[in-house]
């Protein structure tokens, strides 16, 4: 989702180069807290296999690729698991008729928020609510190293100006960010996160209580709990 006040030119360019340096930085935070786990990688004297750029040309790029690999999957499995209304719990009348109370309701039940998402995909913002998901997860993981490649993974997936999956955030938050980023934590995307559900819940919230969907998902569980006529 492209930002609607994205930068252009020189200041795109001068964004850009903000970005790598600060992933440059926090890697090297990830690189000094796998040192203390006695986890550092042979080769990890080499600085460069540990930016997140894709100018990486150094020889363990296929070793850092397939260590990523197994992290993103193990990643998205966890934000992907529930995508439609049919793989989530199934959601009661009393619920699904909650949710049109307010958008803090959807987003309190897991089935609220899988329907929301389904919906979100139809308008090519499902972005939002992954974003979302996966600051939640991050707020419940404690050990840092665990930490630091989480919010490094959010960052690549939701943040960076080169993702495909980039949410749309001003530029106070986006500063805030790179600020975080130096020191990684569980909450270092809480400014984002909290700008996002404003987002949806202004933006998306009021079409999703007003669509075809919302309404059809309402009178099939009104048809199934209607007495069967003699």
């Amino acid at each position: 989702m492209v930002p609607l006040n994205a930068p252009m030119g020189s200041e795109r360019e001068e964004m850009r180069k903000r970005q790598m340096q600060v992933h440059q930085e926090a890697a090297a935070s990830v690189l000094q807290a796998r040192h203390r786990m006695g986890n550092t990688p042979t080769n990890a004297s080499n600085a460069c296999c540990f930016c997140w750029c894709c100018c990486c040309s150094c020889s363990c790029l296929t070793v850092r690729n397939e260590d990523e690999t197994i992290q993103r999957s193990t990643f998205e499995s966890r934000t992907d698991k529930t995508t439609n209304c049919e793989e989530s719990p199934k959601p009661t009348l009393e619920d699904t008729r909650s949710w049109a109370m307010s958008f803090e309701r959807v987003m309190k039940s897991a089935a609220g928020r899988s329907c929301f998402r389904q919906f979100l995909r139809t308008e090519f913002s499902e972005e939002n609510m992954m974003f979302w998901l996966a600051c939640e997860e991050l707020k419940k993981e404690t050990n840092k190293t665990v930490v630091e490649e989480k919010v490094r993974q959010i960052y690549e997936d939701f943040i960076s100006i080169l993702s495909p999956k980039e949410v749309s955030l001003d530029s106070r938050v986006r500063e805030v960010i790179n600020r975080n980023m130096l020191e990684p934590t569980s909450h270092t995307f809480d400014d984002a996160q909290q700008q996002i559900y404003t987002l949806m819940q202004r933006d998306s919230y009021p079409r999703f209580i007003n669509s075809s969907a919302y309404a059809d998902l309402l009178k099939s569980l009104e048809e199934s709990q209607s007495p069967a006529e003699p």
